[in-house]
Parts: C-alpha cells; structure tokens; sequence
C-alpha cells in the first residue's frame, strides 16, 4: 500500500482497483448501465478498501513459529464486526425478552358458563347459541326477522309467501313488442332446461340440489315461525305486566294505611267529577304511581325492636335485675306485698324484658322460687365451669397426679407457717390469720337442710374477715353464687372504684382458698368451684393478681428457711408444704402458663419446690407424701417444655429405698451417684414395707389428704405410696427418654429396682414392678441404639504413593498435554474446558447486562428528553401568554395615559 496520508492511500487504492472515476473530457458520453454482477464486484471491491484502510477492524495474533502452508483458525479477526453482530443477536434476542419481562400472556376462555360446574354441556351450547343469534342480529343492518318494516311499491314483504308472482314477470305485450323470452322458456330450453320431467317420479335418483329461491322461502318461513313466537311471548308478558298493574293498589294497601280523611275526600271528588276523560285519567294514574314510588324512596326502613347490648350495658342490666331481686326478697320477708302482687295477674311488670338476643328458653318463674332470679343465668355458668374444673381434677388424679393430695399439701404449709409465726416478722400476718380464721371455721359449719334464702346482693370485701362475716350461714355449693353475685354487682364499667374492688378480691380468694384446704376438713369441691373465678379475675387484673401469688410465695419461702434453720431432721421443724400450700400451687399450674423460660409467677415457684425436695428431709410418711405430691406437681408443670428436674429423680429414689424391701445392706452398695442422706437412718426405718403383713393390701390411690393430715397409716399406706412412686418413674421416664444423659440416669434406678424382693408384695404391686422394669429395660437398648461415641475430626485421607513420574504443569504445552497418566490427562482436559467455558459464559453475561443497562440508558434518555421537550413547550406557551399580558398591560398603560393628557 502506498505511503502518504490516508487519503492518498484511499486514492491509490480506488486506482490500483479501477474505481477511480474517468477524467470527463469535453464530450460527453453515455455510458452503460452497470449490470447487476458488476455493482457487486464493485461493493466488493470497495468493502476490500475500506477494511485495509482501517487497521483497527483487523486483529492478528502472531505465531511464534510461522510454518509454511499451515492453516490456522482464528489467527485474524474482526471485532467490531463481531461485536455489531453480537448487538444484532441480542436486539432480536434478550431485547425481545426484555421488553416482553412482566408482560403476562396466555389465552383467556370468555366462552358463556365454561367455568362454571353446574351448567351441563347443553345448557352451554344452547346458551351460547342464543347469544350468537342475538350477536348477529343486532349487527345486522336488514334483519329479515323484522321484514313487517321492508315494503316492496307500498306493498309488506311479510304478506309475501314467495318469491313467484310478485311482479317480477313480463307481461304479454311486453314479451312480444320487447323481443323478452318468456320463464317458461327459459327455464324449459336455457340453464334451467333439458328437463323432461321424467327424473321428477323417478325415487332412485338423489335429491336435487335446491335453489336460492326454495332456501329464502324456508328461511322466511323459519323467521315467521319464531316471529310469532316471539309475540305470543311479548303478549303474555304484557298480559301479567297489566295484571301486576291492576294489583298494584292491593299490594300499596300492604304498605300504607290510608287515612280517613283521604278516604272521605277522595269519594267526595268522585262523586263532583262529570264524564271522565281517559287521557286524563291514564296521565292521573302515572302521576300516581311516581308519586308512591318517590314515597317508598323516602320511606323509613325497618329497625330492630331491640339490639344487642354492650358488655357496660349488659353488666349494668345484670346489677339492676340483682338489685329488683333483692329488693323483691326483703318485701317478702318483711311480709310486704310484691310489686308483682299489687299490679295483679295480669300485671306485666314482673316479667323479664324480652331483648334482641332472647329466644324464650327462660322457662324459671322469679316468683315460685326466691333463689331464683336476675344474675341465675351467671350463676348456673358459673357452676358449670366449677364442675368441668372439678371433673378436670378428678382425671388429673386418674393419671397419677392426685388431686387431693394436691390441695392438701398447701394446707401444711400455711399451717407451718402459722405454728413458726412467732419468728416471723409482722409481714408475715396472713399465716397467722389463717390461723384466726381456721378456728372461726369450725364453729361456722355449713347449713344443712333448707337454710335462709340466700340474698342478692352483697358488698365486696376488702379482706378475707369480710368475706367469712359475708359467707358465714352459706351453704358450701352457694359460696361460687356468692362470688359470682360480687363481681356482677361491682363491674369495673358500672364505677371507677370497682376495678380496686376486684382486685382485692383475687387476694381474698387467695386467703380462702388456703382457708377452706386446712384439716382438718379440707374442702376440695369448694376449692374447684373458686378457681374459675379467680382464673377471671387474674386474666382481668393480672399484675395485680400476680403480685397477691408472689407474695404468698415468699411467704411460704420464709417459713422453708426458718424451718431449716431449726434443723432439717428435726421432728417439730415443718418443712414440708402442708395442704394449703400444695393446693396453692397446684392453683398456680391451672391459672398461669406453666411452659414459659421466665415468669412472674411460676419460676418463684417453681424454684420454691426445688427447695423443698433438694434441702429437706424425709422423717416420716408425711413428708414422703408431701414430697411425692411435689414430684407430681413437677410432672404437669414441665409437661410442654420437658425440662430436667434432677430433685425428683432424688427423691423417687430415695422413696424406692425407703418403702421398698431390698437387699441393700450399706450406702456404698447403692448403684449410682444420687445423694441418700437419710438411708437407714432410725426415723425411716419404720417407712419400708413389712413383707409378712403387706401380702394381704391391694394397690390403690394413695389418699394422701389423709396422709397429709397424719390420719393414714400403715402398710396400705405405704403400699400406695410405693405404687405411686413406681408410675413416676415411668412417667419421668417417657418424658425425659430423649435426653442425652438418659443412659447415666436412669441406669441406677433400674439398678435399684432390680434389687427390690417381691416376695410377700401384693400381687398387683409385683405387676407393676415388672412392667416398669421392661420400660426401663427398652428404653434405655433405644437409647444405646441413637448413641454415637465421639470421633476426630474428618480429614483428607493419605493418597498411596504412586511411581508415575510427575510432570510440571508450568513447563510447557506439550508435557502438560502429553500426561502418561491417562486419567489425570483427562481431568486436566475437563478442567481447561469447563475454564474455557465458564470465561465465556461470564463473558457473553457481562456483554448481556452491558446491552440491557445502554439500552435501559437510552430508554430513559427518550423518557427524559420527552418530558424536557414537553415542558419546553409548556414554558413557551406560559411565556407567550405572558408576553400577550404584558403587551396587554403596557398597552393599557398607554391608553390611561392618553386619556389623562386629554
């Protein structure tokens, strides 16, 4: 290529090719027309030059070692013709793709009832094939259905039956003076001839095709046919429009009571009116009849006799209906005459108002029975739900948790507590009332028989006294009535000072429940009936009610320290909880959630009974029936959460070596780690169970209520107790079989068990031993089972020593291509591949999100350039309109000040 600038290069070029163009002498001469094959050699010729200018369009890669007449691809390449191509792949490509991105495409089915299940497939098909008819119909510019609108000379189409004999022939003279050829001929001799009239008769042959004139008349014919039935419809449909007209007055007479005095005045116009006029009475009766429906416009619409109450409201009515009934209850004991009785027996004041939720089903008479009246609809609820409490209990009793003993063991504790109250501090009053109060309960017993009627309304105590002095002569089953009667009097809604009230009663019926759970006769049906009024009263207020418990635990904590304090295997120091505190707590699993990591209420107590099995002893079967109570409390409490409690893992077995007869001579002989302080010791050597005389009991529920209260011994007793005992291990057992440390727990109880003697057991104890037994004995084969030993950390096994000679990677193509090891040849194959292709493929993705970001870029460049140009113009209208005011102005500044020089 020539040297100089590039447009001597592009000269010499287009000459060396012969494009330069002729210099033109003076003539001038035609030339030829360029052949097609000449342009293309020439477009050739010239892309040829325009590639060798531009040195930038060619990229060649050197060889290191040229060797001649070798061919090798991809030495030469052209960038950008290869990048213009990949922008072309990817405008007909990811550009369609990503305009289309969100666009949701699909066909949607609009046919009539395809979606819907109930229609059959005729139902459809006749549906839509109306809907079509109809569709054309309406579209139809000459509906033949309508022909009583087409005329032909002023004569209807419908009165034609066909299509002969409509004038369209030529008469006689015609034919003759105009040369025209007659029907008959045409049709005999022309297109529609060569007919003999043979093949009319003849049946084999096959039916002739019909001609447009036959088919219009059938078609006419058709739209008669539904033409006629559509008026028949039409006129019956007006026949029960003017019968729905003609009862419009009856059905008016429903709606509107006429007033007389419109009757009166109505008779009297009718009988002034002369002849009548039927214009002016067609045009009355639609005044008329816009009239009353304007008036049912305006009309005003049914309400509700009676709504449903707001809670306020429904509380207040409840208060009221307590107080009418109290106020009934004095008059009759006074010997004064009811309201009811003055108004007679028709009176209808003594009657319940019905309201908008009654539905009759109130069959009581306030008058035949006093106890019965306003606020008993609560009442029986709240009976209700005491007995459910109660059936409750009883089951949790069935399972093992015995629900007596339950209550029962709270009582000792606040008994303790009342018997150590000269060491307590003066806070610790309650323990010391219970005390009071307890003695006051024996001379108040219950009233048997028919006793007073029980009033209506009674005023909310402030602190247990008040509340015996209110229950004192009430019947046990009436005292939930009583409750219930308090709190319906005193609804937070009916006055401000209420919401105190009851929140002083959730600690009052605190100090009852540990009242009424004292020996030495406890009252658990009572106590049952109490819980679902407190459980409403802690939902209601439950910081304050929270805080009445949590003193009651500290309370009963101070007399666990004090009792320890005077030793711990003291005869007179009272550790163990009594009945009312074992009934507390029990109250405390009912009401709050047991389950929670942290709570208010429940970790004080729960801490609480860790205390009482870790740090006290075991000297007689009182305390053994406290603790296995407390084992059993510890049961329902961890129930959901499953938390370990090592204490009554203790304690069950130091009870199975207290009651039952073994082999065990000395402590070291006992299997496993678990603390025995008190084993043979001289104050439980009278716990175990004497083989001679036990051969006789059976096994039943322990009573511990008796237990509690030191009125049950013996060898039943312990019998019992043994039984219990054995069904918490295996409830333990199945609530904790999936911890890891199963296996080192519960190996030393089976140990245990195993060394028990049976002989002189009652028949159904042994069963029950050997059940437990078998538990234990599987659950603990699962558990070795699921159990891995501990092993290192995995590593990257030592590959064995090979011999093949190892080549360097980095030494040169030809040895790292040439591995002698033909597999790892191959895997390094693979890997350059998968490297090749992994590059190209983040490549092409690079180029893919450079091409949608430019072509995102300009999308938003029009956006932006269409919004500057529409407010371009929009600033140049507003500055033309302001350069018109302005005009305008100096214009009218020009007018004022000619006039004033005028």
């Amino acid at each position: 290529m020539a040297k100089g600038s590039q447009l001597s290069q592009m000269k010499a070029a287009l000459n060396q090719a012969g494009l330069s163009r002729p210099q033109q002498n003076g003539k001038k001469r035609k030339r030829a027309a360029p052949e097609e094959r000449d342009k293309e050699k020439k477009a050739a010729k010239l892309k040829e030059i325009q590639q060798k200018l531009n040195p930038f369009d060619v990229k060649v890669t050197k060889l290191k070692h040229d060797v001649g007449g070798r061919k090798i691809v991809g030495t030469v390449g052209r960038p950008a013709q290869s990048k213009q191509a990949g922008i072309e792949q990817r405008k007909r490509t990811l550009l369609k793709e990503f305009e289309e991105k969100g666009r949701a495409g699909g066909i949607v089915d609009r046919r009539f009832g395809e979606n819907d299940p109930t229609m059959t497939p005729e139902e459809r098909m006749l549906e839509r094939f109306t809907r079509e008819h109809q569709r054309v119909s309406k579209g139809a510019a000459f509906n033949l259905e309508d022909e009583d609108d087409l005329t032909h000379y002023g004569q209807s189409l419908s009165k034609l039956d066909d299509f002969d004999n409509v004038g369209l022939g030529l008469d006689d003279d015609e034919d003759e003076d105009g040369g025209q050829i007659d029907r008959h001929t045409v049709q005999e001799s022309h297109f529609g001839g060569f007919d003999d009239g043979e093949g009319e008769d003849d049946e084999d042959e096959p039916a002739r095709k019909r001609s447009k004139a036959e088919v219009m008349a059938e078609v006419i014919a058709k739209s008669k046919v539904h033409k006629m039935e559509r008026q028949a419809q039409q006129e019956e449909d007006e026949n029960l429009r003017h019968e729905l007209d003609q009862e419009l007055d009856s059905i008016r007479s429903l709606l509107y009571a006429p007033e007389p005095s419109a009757a009166t005045t109505g008779a009297g116009d009718s009988g002034k009116t002369g002849i009548p006029v039927p214009g002016a009475a067609v045009v009355e009766k639609d005044q008329e009849y816009d009239q009353y429906v304007r008036e049912l416009v305006f009309e005003k619409r049914a309400q509700p006799k009676d709504r449903t109450k707001t809670e306020e409201e429904i509380a207040l009515d409840e208060k009221e209906a307590l107080e009418k009934a109290e106020q009934r209850r004095i008059r009759r004991m006074n010997g004064e005459p009811d309201e009811s009785d003055e108004e007679g027996p028709k009176g209808k004041k003594g009657r319940r108002s019905r309201g908008g939720d009654d539905l009759e089903d109130d069959f009581y008479e306030e008058d035949d029975e006093s106890g019965l009246g306003a606020g008993l609809t609560e009442d029986r609820a709240a009976h209700s739900v005491e007995e459910a409490s109660e059936v409750g209990d009883e089951e949790d009793d069935e399972s093992g948790d015995e629900e007596e003993g339950d209550s029962d063991v709270e009582d000792d504790e606040s008994a303790a507590a009342s018997d150590d109250s000269d060491d307590i501090e003066g806070e610790e009053g309650d323990s010391e009332s219970l005390v009071q109060t307890a003695k006051k309960r024996v001379e108040a017993t219950p009233a048997k028989g028919k006793g007073k009627e029980l009033p209506f309304t009674f005023p909310c105590p402030a602190n247990h006294d008040e509340f015996l002095e209110i229950v004192e002569g009430v019947d046990v089953k009436d005292v939930p009535t009583v409750v219930q009667r308090i709190r319906t009097l005193h609804h937070p809604s009916l006055a401000e000072e209420n919401k105190f009230k009851l929140q002083e009663l959730t600690g009052v019926l605190i100090d009852h429940i540990l009242y009424i759970t004292t020996p030495p006769q406890p009252r658990f049906s009572l106590l049952s009936s109490l819980v679902p009024h407190l459980l409403a009263l802690t939902k209601s207020y439950p910081i304050q009610s929270a805080q009445h418990f949590v003193a009651k635990l500290n309370l009963m904590h101070k007399n666990l320290k004090r009792g320890l304090s005077r030793g711990a295997t003291e005869p007179d120091a009272k550790t163990w909880p009594g009945l009312p505190e074992l009934s507390l707590l029990r109250v405390i699993a009912q009401i709050w959630p047991t389950s929670d990591k942290n709570h208010h209420v429940v970790s004080p107590a729960r801490l609480l009974i860790g205390a009482y099995l870790g740090l006290c002893r075991i000297r007689s079967l009182q305390d053994l029936s406290s603790g296995l109570f407390l084992c059993t409390l510890f049961l329902q409490y961890e129930s959901l959460s499953k938390r370990f409690v090592p204490e009554t893992i203790n304690l069950l077995a130091n009870s199975v070596l207290h009651l039952a007869p073994h082999s065990l001579k000395d402590q070291t002989l006992i299997p496993g780690h678990f603390p025995c302080l008190d084993f043979r010791s001289e104050h439980c050597a009278i716990l175990t169970i004497d083989a001679r005389t036990a051969r006789k009991a059976t096994l039943n529920k322990p009573d511990l209520a008796g237990l509690l209260s030191g009125a049950t011994d013996g060898e039943q007793a312990k019998v019992d107790l043994l039984g219990l005992t054995l069904e918490l291990i295996g409830r333990f057992a199945d609530m904790y079989k999936s911890l890891d440390g199963f296996i080192e727990l519960y190996e030393p109880i089976s140990g245990l068990l195993g060394e028990i003697k049976t002989q002189g057991l009652p028949e159904s104890l042994v069963a029950r031993l050997s059940s437990l037994r078998d538990t234990l004995g599987r659950y603990l084969k699962f558990s070795r089972q699921a159990r891995r030993p501990l092993v290192l950390q995995a590593h990257k096994p030592i590959p064995i020593p090979t011999y093949v000679p190892k080549f360097e990677q980095s030494s040169s193509n030809y040895l790292r291509n040439r591995d002698p090891d033909h597999e790892r040849n191959e895997a390094a194959k693979l890997r350059r591949q998968y490297k090749q292709e992994k590059k190209g493929a983040i490549r092409e993705l690079r180029k893919d999100a450079r091409f949608l970001a430019g072509e995102q870029q300009r999308k938003d460049k029009d956006k932006d350039k269409a919004y500057g140009d529409r407010m371009k113009r929009v600033f140049g209208s507003i500055e033309s309109e302001r350069a018109e005011e302005k005009a305008m102005e100096r214009e009218k500044m020009k007018d004022k000040r000619r006039a004033g020089r005028k």
